[in-house]
């Protein structure tokens, strides 16, 4: 017996219907669409929808791709032939004060609506910088969130999950029953063979006091100053996340200045302002054209400039790399990357990973002390493709010192790199053979082959 379609809740958008346009690429963050064409998109009202709606494609023929935030660079819900669908309506948001678990959907974005949720109960937990972003894709790639060097990847929060299998079966998944999956859905991403309607997350008490100090310099000084950085940054407090980033900002200058920043989560003024003395050692500090040293500040005004740094309605090109090795040829690999942006909105961030922790067992396995990503961001389609060179050619001086690459800034159908550790990868391949042997769910977008988890170059 078939899916009977007057069972959904929500809204079923077929290729004919005058709707199907705009719901294909709804609330697509990347302006720079793709012309994919899904076979329909389903607008699923409740948890109840999703398992339909993954019936009802096994019942088509059509696979399923799934749309939670939609800030997915390489949009990938938007896929040929599947069924996407779009948990946009899924927002549920519901704490535990007892254990301090949070139930949440993966559509809710982290920072616009979970995090003053949180607040309001004097909770916090680790999301995505910038606040639109869906939970759902940012956990299941492993979840670069708030002081990820000191307090850890998002997905190692995620104490369990309820997810929708390849059969259209719900089942809850935790580290003792259906653990294959709990293990899966922290790090495989696109690649997570289910469709998870609901996180359980572990949060933490709110931070007593946020402080930051800020240093910007002119580029001419950058090779002296990320060397500094690049060999000091593993001694900081790990209270303390740290980002070198280039960028424009004319209430600084008029041209790209290289802001060296500590944003610390601690409990008072006094704790904050000894997690941060080590950024008075830069060794260029007399020639800095602004300084803001341990100044309070609050998560809702970090939040805020994270929106002003990606603005929506825009055309983007993000591409990320892993580096290790020592300054002398980690910093002059990465200069074009910092000093040669190609328009007054494109930034590139250095992200301090160090020193490394160990991982716990997920299928997140992939990282080093030192993660860079740039961020290229423009409005006319008439520059796409000197924006996308500049971008592959900045990446390619940083191959001889990249070890993978970050799936949340990545885009394997136009650059092949590694984002998982080689037995990870294995045993992600063994638990989709048996979860999705028939392939129901889109998986990567990695171009005819598929994802390789390789450096192309190697």
């Amino acid at each position: 017996m078939g899916v009977d379609l007057d069972a959904l809740t929500g809204t079923l958008v077929l290729r004919d219907d005058p709707a199907y346009a705009d719901a294909r690429v709804e609330r697509i963050f990347n302006r720079r669409l793709s012309s994919r064409q899904p076979a329909a998109v389903l607008k699923v009202a409740d948890e109840r929808d999703v398992v339909l709606g993954v019936r009802l494609a096994r019942e088509r023929g059509w696979r399923v791709a799934v749309r939670s935030g939609g800030h997915s660079w390489a949009q990938w819900s938007v896929r040929d032939d599947a069924l996407v669908l779009d948990l946009a309506a899924l927002q549920e948001m519901d704490l535990d004060p007892e254990t301090g678990i949070v139930r949440v959907s993966p559509a809710v974005q982290g920072g616009a609506r979970l995090a003053p949720y949180l607040a309001d109960h004097g909770r916090f937990f680790v999301g995505g910088h910038c606040p639109t972003v869906g939970l759902g894709g940012f956990l299941l790639q492993g979840g670069q969130g708030w002081n990820a060097r000191g307090w850890g990847w998002a997905a190692e929060y995620v104490e369990a999950i309820d997810v929708v299998t390849a059969g259209g079966e719900l089942v809850r998944a935790d580290a003792t029953q259906h653990s294959d999956l709990y293990w899966a859905a922290r790090g495989a991403g696109p690649g997570f063979p289910g469709v998870v309607t609901r996180f359980h997350l572990r949060t933490l008490p709110a931070p007593g006091h946020v402080a930051q100090t800020v240093q910007a310099f002119r580029l001419e000084d950058f090779d002296e100053v990320m060397t500094w950085l690049h060999d000091r940054h593993a001694k900081v407090a790990d209270s303390v996340e740290i980002v070198a980033l280039t960028k424009t900002d004319r209430t600084i200058a008029d041209e790209p200045v290289l802001l060296v920043t500590g944003v610390t989560l601690t409990d008072d003024a006094a704790q904050a302002d000894r997690a941060l003395a080590p950024f008075r050692d830069n060794p260029a500090l007399d020639r800095a054209i602004l300084v803001l040293d341990a100044v309070p500040t609050t998560l809702e005004e970090q939040r805020k400039r994270q929106l002003e740094d990606n603005p929506e309605g825009h055309r983007w090109a993000v591409d990320n790399a892993w580096l290790s090795g020592p300054a002398a040829r980690v910093v002059p690999s990465m200069r074009r990357a910092y000093t040669t942006l190609p328009n007054d909105k494109a930034f590139t961030i250095w992200f301090s990973m160090a020193p490394l922790r160990s991982l716990p067992d997920m299928a997140f396995s992939m990282q080093s002390e030192v993660y860079l990503a740039s961020y290229v961001v423009w409005e006319d389609e008439a520059d796409d493709e000197r924006h996308r060179q500049w971008l592959a050619s900045v990446m390619a001086d940083l191959e001889p010192v990249t070890v993978g690459q970050y799936l949340g800034d990545g885009d394997l159908s136009r650059r092949q790199v590694r984002f998982m550790a080689d037995d990870s990868w294995a045993r992600l391949q063994q638990v989709c053979a048996e979860r999705d042997p028939e392939g129901l769910f889109v998986g990567y977008l990695a171009g005819p082959d598929g994802a390789t988890n390789r450096n192309h170059w190697a």
